[in-house]
């Protein structure tokens, strides 16, 4: 099962937190399948790694050792970059207009779980729950909450 997972689920696997832990084993579950990116994750992920360098939470040498390790696992194919469809915007747009009024979500969490649906992903894995709430709406399963 191909599982897509969003930029607060990836920083928990490649820059170690509270979550790496749980991240892993969430991985582990699913079978170690393809991790379903697009480059707009790809744009996401680097930036909050950056981000964190920024902010001082990580040194620059690690953050570079991130970046590598990342570029590793797209060669590898551990990490999956598949194109969106040309109507990837459309329904984002109808998610936004369907969910946001109850859900309250924002942009970036609308074009995850466009992004999953329209990849076709097996699971939705975030550690964010307005992110996930919006994910079950839209009938992608998620990971259960331990």
């Amino acid at each position: 099962m191909s599982v897509y997972a969003d930029t607060s689920f990836l920083m928990s696997l490649y820059v170690f937190d509270a979550k790496s832990q749980a991240a892993e084993e969430l991985i582990r579950k699913s079978g170690a399948p393809p991790i379903l990116l697009t480059r707009f994750g790809e744009l996401e992920l680097t930036n909050a790694v950056s981000l964190r360098v920024y902010r001082r939470e990580l040194p620059p040498s690690r953050a570079k050792a991130v970046h590598t390790l990342v570029q590793e696992d797209l060669a590898n194919g551990v990490l999956l970059v598949s194109p969106l469809g040309s109507g990837f915007f459309e329904k984002a747009i109808r998610i936004s207009r369907r969910r946001t009024p109850q859900l309250g979500t924002r942009t970036l969490d609308i074009l995850h779980v466009a992004s999953a649906i329209e990849l076709k992903a097996g699971r939705f894995l975030t550690f964010d729950r307005k992110q996930e709430e919006l994910a079950r709406a839209e009938g992608l399963p998620t990971a259960p909450r331990n």
